[in-house]
């Protein structure tokens, strides 16, 4: 399960980083955040270390505060 979460949250932090034209609406990035965080949760080490790659990734695009 935990990959799937992984998964999606690298499926939304793509969305956010692959936007042309401008930022992301609140929402998008909350829902970022939520599957990130979600991710966080249930997985293993590595896992989590993969989370933290996304996490930051979302920092430096200025997505993420």
């Amino acid at each position: 399960m935990a990959n799937k979460m992984i998964e999606q949250a690298r499926n939304a932090v793509n969305r956010l980083t692959n936007m042309r034209g401008g930022q992301a609406s609140e929402q998008e990035k909350q829902a970022a955040q939520h599957a990130i965080e979600a991710a966080k949760q249930d997985g293993s080490p590595e896992e989590q270390q993969q989370v933290q790659q996304l996490e930051q990734q979302l920092r430096n695009h200025n997505q993420l505060s």
